[in-house]
């Protein structure tokens, strides 16, 4: 099962409309209470490698590193929970801390969430 702030990759077909499809990395950022209790689904940040330079809070820029081969950006406005058959694999990396607060930022504004 998946931790928070590790990269999967994810089969997201069938897409719909503006949906990341295909099987593409995903930021677990779902609590790891609900990850550690085995519940069904996961929530995600799907990446992708078509970058776009100064687009936070929509998009937040990962370096390529461990197994995640290209520099991607994370589409923070395309969040969505997946059922965990969707995972494949094992982790391609871990987010560092400094990138998960960053993320958790984003989500908050994008969200208009208030801390």
């Amino acid at each position: 099962m998946p931790d928070r702030g590790e990269v999967w990759l994810a089969n997201l077909d069938p897409r719909r409309g503006t949906e990341p499809g295909k099987t593409r990395p995903v930021l677990v950022v779902q609590s790891q209470a609900l990850l550690d209790a085995g519940h069904p689904s996961t929530i995600v940040v799907p990446l992708t490698t078509t970058l776009v330079d100064d687009a936070e809070p929509l998009r937040i820029r990962v370096r390529r590193t461990g197994r995640l081969r290209r520099d991607s950006d994370l589409l923070i406005d395309q969040l969505r929970a997946i059922d965990n058959r969707r995972l494949v694999g094992r982790p391609l990396c871990h987010a560092p801390g400094a990138l998960m607060a960053r993320v958790g930022d984003a989500i908050r504004d994008v969200l208009d969430l208030v801390e």
